[in-house]
């Protein structure tokens, strides 16, 4: 059977290299190479061509792999980079080692606001799941410091424009709280920064807490702790693929078994990657450190 050709930048982001447009941004700088010659935008490899980057050779993932999701619970003074220059606690800190390929976070959140983030080592899942385009629902449960009249939710209903565009709640449910501060849990379907935050501060009220509870069909279960993950069951990834167009793909048995506990990449399980020419995700990182 003849492998069907696949797109430099879909292959390398499987595979943990980067987000599809880093890869895109490198292939038009001339960082990557097939074959011994540049690489230009819509150039597609198979598993015969060699595919290098900054003259190193990089190794890719061809076979059915083990796609995981999981579901981590952001404490507060967290940050959602791979690194920080002030050692802050990162989320990847807390997360399970991958052989090959590496977590990938659908969004981010700030260091002050807990809850939900979806992170997996698919890089398609997670660029369809951010892409504005599938309209993936994100609930918050947010105190608000301030006197909330109807007009203010609706307001925040019909939108209001931010300095980055027009943006709005899809739903606003009153939730609890007596006072000043009253809790409540808005939906909307994007990501842009600190949007909740800026929605309501649009009105002259105060964020004082703020928990994403839901991303898509995911919700932070109770009795999950902070700082704690947990892998997608089988029907939550099957709903979540199929929410983005994408087919959640099963592993065979035999290869199926030891994958939550080991967090390995199965097409990968069999390669030596210390045999020192061959640059992976993991080395890759490694490398930028020094």
């Amino acid at each position: 059977m003849v492998q069907e050709a696949e797109k430099i930048q879909k292959v390398l982001a499987r595979t943990g290299y980067g987000s599809r447009r880093e890869i895109e941004r490198w292939i038009v700088a001339g960082r990557i190479q097939v074959d011994g010659k540049l690489a230009v935008l819509g150039d597609r490899i198979s598993a015969e061509n060699k595919v290098s980057l900054d003259d190193k050779t990089l190794f890719l993932s061809w076979e059915l792999y083990q796609q995981r999701v999981l579901a981590y619970y952001k404490p507060e003074g967290e940050i959602c980079s791979r690194s920080d220059p002030e050692h802050k606690k990162t989320i990847f800190d807390n997360l399970p080692r991958l052989t090959i390929g590496r977590w990938i976070a659908a969004g981010r959140l700030d260091i002050n606001t807990t809850g939900l983030i979806l992170l997996s080592n698919d890089g398609q899942l997670i660029n369809r799941l951010m892409h504005p385009s599938h309209e993936i629902e994100r609930e918050y449960a947010v105190r608000v410091l301030g006197d909330v009249t109807d007009d203010i939710v609706q307001n925040l209903k019909q939108g209001v424009m931010l300095e980055d565009g027009l943006a709005k709640f899809d739903t606003i449910k009153f939730s609890g709280g007596e006072g000043a501060n009253r809790w409540f849990h808005v939906v909307l379907k994007e990501g842009r920064n600190r949007e909740v935050r800026r929605l309501w501060e649009s009105q002259g009220l105060k964020v004082s807490r703020l928990s994403r509870v839901r991303f898509g069909n995911i919700p932070l279960l109770r009795g999950q702790k902070p700082g704690k993950f947990r892998d997608l069951e089988r029907s939550e990834l099957k709903q979540l693929y199929q929410s983005v167009g994408l087919q959640y793909q099963i592993p065979d048995k035999q290869k199926n078994k030891n994958a939550p506990q080991s967090g390995r990449n199965l097409a990968s399980s069999h390669v030596n990657t210390k045999r020192g020419k061959l640059l992976t995700p993991k080395r890759m990182k490694n490398k930028k450190r020094h």
